[in-house]
């Protein structure tokens, strides 16, 4: 079973864990005739931002899509579009509840399935229109499930909740104070969830909506509230589809790799430049050799930086450059969003002039053309540097590649190779 990378700071120490996420919604509430959760967000469906969220973590053994019949090869299509992994799609029932309860039954009965996955210790159930679900707070609720039973994501209420009477006038308000709303990711011990849906009722299937409320009445067990983040939102009207894309692209730009090779000079260069960036954005620094298979940067491929600059003292390392661009390949990365791909080549030799042949630039643009078709952007700098003690030569240099770093959304609109002397 092939396993995506993930942080492994925060992974439980339980095993194993399984996800299911009801995707069977028909979005009457966003409007139009395509199912929010098969709504385009930059050019994406959402419940692909929800499974990769997952797939993401090596963690989580199975992914389990709950869909309505008719969008069965939908899905199929969608995960065979963007290579998701270690996922089972389910046919889904008439409400939540029933579609919820059929993609657990993957791993206790043969209704759904010609074979059945391992029995997870814990199951994550969650929102296919939850896009922005980060491993820190499903770490937490699995753990908290692990302790207590049952555990959930809350949230503040954002307004204050009343009652009406039969005559449509004000009866009472609650204390806002005092209450929560209820929000994903879920977790459950498996057998306790699974016993709570064999007891309830045709009402509780037809008419409830919370997992946490079945497993408190039908197997008493109190779930452990987890204080959420801002972005478990869910994507329920229109404004919701804008609200998402601009946090999709507002994240784009929130985090660079700094990729150099392992000689003093060029590393020290990729080691300012993270400690300049630092506070402006998340930077992840690696100094290895592209020709060998480094886990580190594998890691940072599986997860979703979109922005990496490389730094070498050759002036013309086509080879590196394509070995980095077939990894990214290999990552499925630049399925989701244009990959920036900087290359910034050092000439540290002693002659104070260089250049670059006709011939050599064309090799250049016409590479960065052939990239451009896989969704990388691939743009060259050439900068004459020379190490030196010279604070004011080293800043220079670093203000220069921190603007070049800044400017991806001005970058994205040109395809043209840079040449720069510093």
């Amino acid at each position: 079973m092939e396993l995506s990378g993930g942080s492994r700071d925060a992974r439980p120490a339980v095993t194993p864990v399984a996800a299911v996420l009801p995707a069977g919604g028909s979005g009457e509430r966003l409007g139009g005739a395509t199912p929010k959760q098969f709504c385009a967000v930059q050019g994406r469906p959402l419940v692909s931002y929800a499974v990769r969220a997952m797939e993401r973590i090596s963690w989580i053994s199975d992914i389990i899509v709950v869909v309505s019949p008719e969008n069965i090869e939908t899905m199929k299509s969608i995960i065979e579009k963007y290579g998701h992994k270690r996922v089972m799609i389910v046919k889904g029932g008439i409400t939540r509840h029933r579609s919820i309860f059929n993609g657990l039954k993957v791993f206790a009965e043969n209704e759904f399935s010609n074979h059945l996955l391992q029995k997870p210790e814990v199951v994550i159930i969650h929102d296919a229109v939850r896009p922005f679900v980060e491993e820190d707070i499903l770490s937490k609720v699995v753990m908290a499930a692990k302790e207590h039973g049952a555990a959930g994501a809350i949230r503040p209420l954002v307004s204050t909740v009343i009652a009406s009477a039969a005559d449509g006038c004000l009866d009472h308000s609650l204390e806002r104070a005092r209450y929560r709303a209820s929000e994903m990711p879920q977790a459950f011990l498996f057998d306790t969830i699974y016993e709570a849906y064999q007891q309830c009722t045709d009402y509780d299937l037809d008419y409830g909506t919370e997992c946490l409320h079945l497993a408190l009445k039908y197997c008493n067990t109190s779930a452990k509230l987890v204080e959420g983040t801002a972005d478990l939102w869910k994507v329920t009207y229109k404004r919701d589809l804008y609200a998402a894309e601009s946090i999709i692209k507002d994240n784009l730009s929130q985090q660079v790799c700094v990729i150099t090779n392992v000689k003093e000079a060029v590393a020290q260069v990729g080691f300012l430049l993270h400690e300049s960036l630092k506070s402006q954005i998340k930077v992840e620094a690696v100094s290895i050799s592209l020709s060998k298979n480094d886990s580190h940067l594998q890691n940072i491929f599986s997860g979703q930086c979109y922005n990496f600059i490389c730094v070498n003292d050759r002036k013309y390392a086509i080879q590196e450059t394509q070995q980095l661009v077939d990894m990214l390949e290999k990552s499925s990365i630049p399925l989701l969003y244009p990959v920036v791909l900087i290359l910034v080549h050092l000439d540290i030799s002693e002659n104070i002039s260089f250049s670059i042949g006709m011939e050599e630039l064309t090799r250049i643009k016409k590479f960065a053309r052939e990239v451009k078709k896989k969704n990388i952007l691939v743009y060259g700098l050439l900068i004459q540097y020379k190490p030196q003690p010279d604070v004011l030569a080293e800043s220079s240099l670093l203000r220069f590649l921190v603007q070049c770093t800044s400017c991806r959304l001005t970058i994205l609109q040109l395809q043209r190779v840079f040449l720069f002397a510093v």
